[in-house]
Order: structure tokens, then C-alpha cells, then sequence
């Protein structure tokens, strides 16, 4: 690798706290992330970088970009959810604190955007034996069209492996399990509850769920386990002397990698009286394969491993990756959210230095 000293003058010390705070100000709503684009994309360009931008998703790439080599995608998420009512300051103008970075968005995921922007510059103009791409992603919180699913179509033949930056205390996913939700509806004949009448749509969802609870999926993800399944809503009734022709519930599922969202579907469907149906069959499950070039160097760098059960970018590519960034997911999501400048510091650190054994590695394979 050669490096010059112009990687550190494009992100000096003590920058990346001031840039998440700026980052934290900007309030980027998944949809509404123009003005936190607008300000990175600008940012970038001060810097002489050229910057490609697909709505609101940004994407840098190297000087030396070589097509001939592989490419790892360095990508992390610029969108937040709305804050909760919790907030005991404005989530973006929070109040200032040395050795904390508090605001909506700083530990989900704007740590990880903050930590992945510097570990780009440093290896800015380093010759690595493969391209590092930088991809800045928006609507991941409500995996809407105009983020990653409109991005990776354009994308996918450049791309060959990614770090998905999340909250994950510099820990390694290596699998991520998928989601999918159903909409189930037992359907029955509306009568008067004192005359004996009607058929009860509550007591065939009731046998649904009772179906459904003991259903066991025979395949078992050696990475992920067991297919887990929840009922997490039900609703039926208009009033108490009527008998209800309708119940709805809600299956929360999360897949592994064994079983395709439809696979399940066609599983289920034939098990239950209920009509089934999928919010979305996209939202799949994902596992990075144990000979991979990543998972090589999360052994070598003694990285510790887990399965995710949350869902991120991850499963919206279709290469074969990892999920590791600075904060902790128990943050995300809930009033008064904050980073530390160390963890910050460590997460800066941690990708510089996976990147640099994962250099070792692919010019040893």
C-alpha cells in the first residue's frame, strides 16, 4: 500500500465529533434527507472529490478507481426516524457535551456515517489491492423506493463486498435475519351473539394462531437457527352482542437464510383457514459466507461475531458483507440518543484497521 500524507490533512483531528454535531442539526427524516445530502455532497466537493448522487444517496469513489480490481463498498444510512416525545432537549440543537455527541440520529447510524467518511479519506489516495466506494444511503428506517432499492440496481455489477455501518459496538454481523410481516384475516358469518348464530371469526383465528405457534420449519439455518414467528396483533368485534365475521392479526416473522420470504408464505398458507398476506416479500435475511475474504478478517483481527435480529441496508444487496459500526443498537430509536467521541474514535479506528488486514488478505488469496 502506498499512502501519502494528504490522506490525514483531508480529515484532521477532531473533525469527525464537529461533523456529526453538524450532521445532528440537519434534520433528515427517511424522504426528507435533501438538505443532509445537499450539505455532504458540498462538503465533499470542497474537498475536490467528485460525488454522484441518485436522489438523495451519494457516492464517492476513489482517484485511482480501478476497474479491474474488486470493490468494497463502504456504506452506512444518512436518514433518521422522527424523534419520540421523550427528548428532554431538541434532538437537533442538543446541548454540548466534550465527551459525548447527544441528538437524534448520532448513534443511529451517524457515528457510523461520521466514522466511514474519515476511514474513506484516509485511504483516499492509498493504492489498496482493491477500490474502496463510499455510499451514503437514505430511507433505510422505512426501506423506502428511493434508497438502497433504487440505488443497488445501479450498482450491484461494481460492487463486491460492503461493511454496512449500524450501531453494532464495533462487533461483526455476520448474518442478518430478514423480515417479514403478515396480515392475516380469519373470515367467519356475522349473527346475534344470544341466538347461537353466525360462525366466529374469532375462534378460527384463535386456531390459526394455535396452528401457527406449533408449526416447526424443518430446515435450520446452521448460522441463524430456528425461523422465529410471533403473533403481535389481533383485532375483531363492533360491539358485545354480535358475533364478528371478521378477526385480523398481525405475524411478525424473522427469517434465515434456508428459507426465502415466499417459501415461508407457501408454507403457512396451506396450514390456516386465515387469508395471508405479506406487507412485503423483499425485506430478506442475509449471511456472509465463512470462507469470505471478510470473515477471514474478522477471525484474524479476533472481531467478536453475532447474528443480527434487526434489519439494515444489508438486505437490499445482494453481495456478500458484514454489519459493523460504532454505538449500540439498544440507543437507536429512543429519546435523548447520544455517541461517545471515544466510541467514535474507536469506531474510526476499527475500520482503518479492518481494511488494512483485509489488504493483507486478498493479496495473499
Amino acid at each position: 500500500m502506498e499512502r501519502t500524507d494528504h490522506n490525514q490533512s483531508l480529515f484532521p483531528e477532531g473533525t469527525a465529533a464537529d461533523l456529526l454535531r453538524k450532521l445532528v442539526s440537519i434534520p433528515s427524516f427517511s424522504g426528507e434527507e435533501n438538505f443532509r445530502s445537499d450539505f455532504l455532497e458540498t462538503f465533499f466537493t470542497k474537498k475536490g472529490m467528485p460525488t454522484q448522487r441518485i436522489v438523495n444517496n451519494l457516492i464517492v469513489r476513489q482517484p485511482h478507481h480501478d476497474e479491474k480490481k474488486v470493490t468494497l463498498m463502504l456504506n452506512s444510512h444518512i436518514d433518521t426516524v422522527r424523534p419520540t416525545a421523550g427528548y428532554t432537549f431538541d434532538p437537533f440543537n442538543p446541548p454540548f457535551s466534550d465527551n459525548r455527541i447527544f441528538g437524534l440520529g448520532s448513534n443511529d447510524a451517524g457515528a457510523s456515517v461520521v466514522s466511514l467518511i474519515a476511514t474513506f479519506l484516509h485511504f483516499y489516495t492509498t493504492e489498496l489491492p482493491f477500490n474502496l466506494m463510499l455510499v451514503l444511503s437514505c430511507e433505510e428506517e422505512n426501506s423506502g423506493p428511493d434508497g438502497m432499492r433504487k440505488m443497488w440496481p445501479e450498482i450491484k455489477d461494481t460492487v463486491d463486498f460492503a461493511i454496512v455501518g449500524e450501531p453494532t459496538e464495533m462487533k461483526a454481523a455476520i448474518a442478518e435475519r430478514g423480515l417479514l410481516v403478515i396480515d392475516a384475516e380469519a373470515k367467519g358469518v356475522s349473527g346475534h351473539a344470544a341466538l347461537n348464530e353466525g360462525v366466529n371469526a374469532i375462534y378460527i383465528a384463535v386456531e390459526d394462531i394455535h396452528t401457527l405457534r406449533t408449526t416447526t420449519l424443518d430446515k435450520i439455518s446452521p448460522t441463524m437457527g430456528e425461523v422465529k414467528l410471533t403473533v403481535t396483533q389481533i383485532q375483531a368485534g363492533t360491539q358485545h352482542n354480535v358475533v364478528p365475521d371478521s378477526c385480523t392479526f398481525v405475524i411478525d416473522i424473522r427469517p434465515t437464510d434456508v428459507y426465502t420470504n415466499q417459501e415461508i408464505m407457501d408454507i403457512l398458507q396451506p396450514k390456516v383457514k386465515s387469508t395471508l398476506k405479506a406487507r412485503s416479500l423483499t425485506n430478506k435475511s442475509s449471511a456472509t459466507p465463512l470462507d469470505h475474504p471478510l470473515m477471514q478478517c474478522v477471525q484474524q483481527l479476533g472481531i467478536e461475531t453475532y447474528v443480527s435480529p434487526t434489519t439494515s441496508d444489508w438486505m437490499r444487496i445482494s453481495c456478500p458483507a458484514i454489519k459493523m459500526g460504532p454505538g449500540e443498537s439498544v440507543r437507536s430509536h429512543h429519546p435523548d440518543e447520544y455517541i461517545t467521541t471515544e466510541e467514535l474514535k474507536q469506531g474510526i479506528a476499527g475500520y482503518i484497521r479492518f481494511i488494512e488486514e483485509l489488504a493483507k488478505i486478498i493479496v495473499a488469496n
